[in-house]
């Protein structure tokens, strides 16, 4: 989700008791993500548009993805770039999944419309990670953002809505994971259609000011866009943030 969240369902601890129980460490590899990846490359441009009449077509070969996604969550026996890679991943085709369960759709928020007991879309629990049911909220909010120091996952994680990221048209992969978050940071920031800089004045997307605690951890926000822009930023430039634009990022 690319909006605050305040209310969560259920702790990570709980999720994680609860899909240990029916999956083992030893029975579960990290995936190569290599269908993802395939389905990525068919159907969302160079632009982070999305062809979701494309998805739905391939909607076999993304459930078998997402199945094999909820067969396996990360262990101990993972590493940090393997966890990271397996969530960023599955909060992506999950979003897809949510997109085409409704679709056609002009926004995801207007899927809550009619589903009673849910604050947001993000609250709605469609799918299973082991015998857990989840919530895109609990993947941002619950295991991202608590479980990882890593800023740049709101650059990476794609809310399907012309404001969010561009999605990357390739999966995630945990060699290359540093490399492609930085690529996705500079990306986003640089992008003019979601942040407008120059030296004096930098008018930024409201993810800077719904998550900013997550970005000025080590410093002001200036300084954490500055290391990615292609524009001078001063120190004290003013911030302003922009409009967010909820309508679906299709093609």
């Amino acid at each position: 989700m690319r909006f605050p969240c305040f209310v969560l369902v259920l702790s990570c601890s709980i999720i994680w008791e609860s899909c240990a129980q029916t999956v083992k460490s030893s029975d579960c590899n990290p995936p190569d993500h290599s269908v993802w990846s395939a389905l990525l490359q068919a159907n969302v441009d160079e632009n982070g548009g999305v062809n979701y009449q494309g998805f739905v077509n391939d909607s076999s070969k993304l459930n078998s993805y997402l199945a094999e996604l909820s067969s396996c969550y990360p262990t101990d026996n993972w590493n940090k770039e393997e966890k990271l890679a397996y969530w960023i991943n599955a909060y992506n085709a999950f979003t897809i999944k949510l997109i085409l369960d409704y679709y056609p759709v002009q926004s995801i928020k207007d899927i809550k419309r009619g589903i009673p007991f849910v604050n947001s879309v993000w609250d709605i629990e469609f799918f299973k990670i082991g015998s857990a049911k989840m919530d895109l909220n609990e993947i941002e909010h619950s295991i991202l953002r608590k479980e990882f120091d890593e800023p740049r996952i709101h650059f990476a994680i794609v809310c399907a809505s012309k404001s969010c990221p561009r999605l990357l048209n390739e999966a995630y992969q945990p060699q290359q994971l540093e490399k492609q978050l930085e690529l996705q940071a500079r990306n986003f920031i640089n992008d003019s259609t979601k942040n407008e800089l120059i030296a004096k004045e930098i008018r930024v997307s409201s993810i800077f000011k719904w998550f900013k605690g997550d970005f000025t951890e080590n410093g002001t926000l200036q300084m954490f866009i500055q290391k990615y822009s292609e524009q001078n930023i001063l120190p004290n430039a003013k911030v302003s943030y922009l409009e967010y634009d909820w309508s679906l990022n299709g093609e």
